[in-house]
């Protein structure tokens, strides 16, 4: 089995379609459309098919309390509030962030292939799920795609110790001949919050050097990070390159600053020490398609970088290594296996998802 998070342990594997069912009938049952609850479910799913856990189905849970809560307007539509011929600005209305990102996404395509580029930002979203969804979808309509966003402040700025950073991904991804497309999709901080998340659930300590506790002191206790973050008490994850300068964690702080500024700046949006404030989602993100064709023959420049990645993948490897892997590798090679095998899930996921089939009456068995 092919899996990329190695701290996950496998319970078992459930069929695509009843996972499918239970997203997205309890997204319907909170008041979303069937079409809001089609984007949800084939996104998480889609995650976890990739070796994703961290933004698979687990993620479930919190969509529905957040609707319960009021942080997501369910029957909110995005609508357009400022548009040029090859850029936009999507206020998503609080609403479902897989939708708001869907809608923005699909607008970024249409201005692509009508002027050669297209950029898309949106402010008032949420949570969108894994980045690369949205640029590998712009990639494969034959164009560079970009995606990024913001997210709720978990990550600690070098030489802090306050949180007051997203983890701010970012993925960009390229039409290649490699039966997918090509695609770097990473948060700026050492790991995603999901993986925390991963980490508790499976009760598995933390690497030092993820994250800092409320004295800004390294920790590795992913339920203290969590509980941190979760009562505002200090410290969180550290940027990518971790603590310090030394191994250039000033880097991954600076990255985690441009989507600040590609996001939120651009799109007079919620930045991510402000997002959720107001009991709301004010998640802020960004979309960008250029095409392949405007530097020349795009079945040339597909060749070119194809050619030039596989220089990289056939190149000599370590002593001991297997393989040097080109981004999006692994994740395709999960998928292959678990589109067959099912939707892989630990016992805790597995768990979750028989109480919310119970608790809104669905009646799928897994």
């Amino acid at each position: 089995m092919v899996f990329v998070m190695d701290e996950f342990e496998l319970y078992k594997h459930l069929k695509i379609g009843s996972v499918r069912r239970i997203v997205q009938g309890s997204l319907m049952k909170e008041g979303c459309t069937r079409v809001k609850g089609e984007v949800v479910a084939d996104n998480l799913i889609e995650a976890d098919l990739r070796g994703i856990p961290s933004h698979g189905v687990a993620r479930l849970q919190r969509y529905l309390e957040h609707i319960r809560q009021g942080v997501i307007d369910p029957k909110s539509k995005p609508r357009v509030v400022y548009q040029t011929a090859l850029s936009a600005v999507v206020d998503g209305m609080n609403g479902i962030g897989q939708y708001t990102a869907k809608v923005a996404t699909d607008l970024t395509i249409k201005m692509a292939k009508k002027t050669g580029a297209g950029i898309v930002v949106v402010r008032n979203s949420n949570h969108y799920g894994i980045a690369g969804y949205y640029a590998e979808r712009i990639a494969k309509s034959g164009m560079i795609g970009f995606s990024a966003t913001n997210t709720a402040p978990m990550v600690v700025p070098t030489f802090s110790r306050e949180t007051i950073l997203g983890t701010n991904p970012i993925a960009v991804a390229f039409p290649a001949d490699l039966g997918y497309p090509y695609m770097v999709d990473m948060a700026t901080s050492v790991i995603p919050r999901g993986k925390l998340e991963v980490h508790a659930r499976n009760k598995k300590a933390i690497p030092a050097g993820w994250c800092v506790d409320a004295q800004g002191h390294t920790t590795t206790d992913p339920g203290e990070v969590l509980e941190n973050l979760k009562g505002k008490k200090g410290g969180g994850i550290l940027p990518l390159g971790g603590e310090g300068e030394e191994f250039g964690g000033h880097k991954g702080y600076g990255l985690a600053m441009i989507v600040e500024l590609l996001t939120a700046g651009l799109s007079l949006g919620e930045p991510s020490w402000e997002t959720y404030r107001g009991g709301h989602g004010g998640i802020c993100h960004l979309f960008a398609g250029i095409r392949v064709d405007l530097f020349g023959d795009p079945e040339r420049i597909t060749e070119r970088f194809t050619s030039l990645l596989m220089k990289v993948k056939t190149g000599n490897k370590a002593c001991g290594a297997k393989e040097i892997y080109l981004h999006n590798e692994k994740e395709y090679r999960a998928r292959a296996v678990n589109i067959k095998m099912g939707v892989p899930v630990d016992r805790a996921t597995y768990n979750m998802l028989v109480d919310i089939s119970r608790r809104y009456g669905l009646g799928v068995r897994l």
